[in-house]
Formats: C-alpha cells, structure tokens, sequence
C-alpha cells in the first residue's frame, strides 16, 4: 500500500542509498575493496554503507564523486531521501498504532 499526499506518490518502503551505490559498483564491475582503495575509505566504511548501517556523508559523497564522476549532491540526496522517507513511515506507522488502539 502507499500514501498519497497532494497527489504525490510516497511508497511505504525505502531504498537505502547502499543499494545504489552497489549497484554502481556492479555495473562498473568494481568490488568494495577496490572502490576503498579509490576513495581512501575503509572497507568497513563502504560495506556499512551498501548494508545501511552508516549514512553517505558529505565527505564520503565528494569521494564518490571523484570515482563515479556523479555529483557529490546525487549521494547526499540520495541519503537525505532516504532518511526522510524512513522518519515518514515510522510517523505513519506510529499514527496507525495510535489509530487502531483507540478502536
């Protein structure tokens, strides 16, 4: 199910960042290890980020940037999508919870 606001379309799931990011690395045929090499982060780091155990910060977007050649913007957005659409669902969900005691 989704919700509509104002006829937008807001989905009641998330993609983390991470999943585009390894799909990235996918389709370069680049691995995690490489792309920590390229970017100065640690292996922990990157795995975290494509598991969704840390966020895309802004200095590891401008690190992204200079490997994928995407802005550094593109990745920050992304998180920042991410992290709305997660506060939102959980607001939702906990409206819901609320609703259905009531009844």
């Amino acid at each position: 199910m989704s919700n509509t606001i104002e006829n937008q379309y807001l989905p009641n799931y998330v993609v983390p960042p991470g999943e585009i990011l390894e799909e990235e690395l996918e389709s370069r045929g680049m691995s995690q290890v490489e792309l920590s090499e390229r970017t100065g982060l640690a292996k922990k780091t990157i795995n975290e980020i494509i598991k969704a155990k840390a966020s895309i910060t802004p200095e590891s977007a401008r690190k992204f940037e200079c490997v994928f050649r995407q802005p550094a913007e593109y990745w920050l957005n992304l998180e920042n999508l991410y992290r709305e659409a997660l506060a939102r669902n959980a607001e939702y969900s906990h409206l819901e919870s609320e609703r259905l005691s009531k009844n």
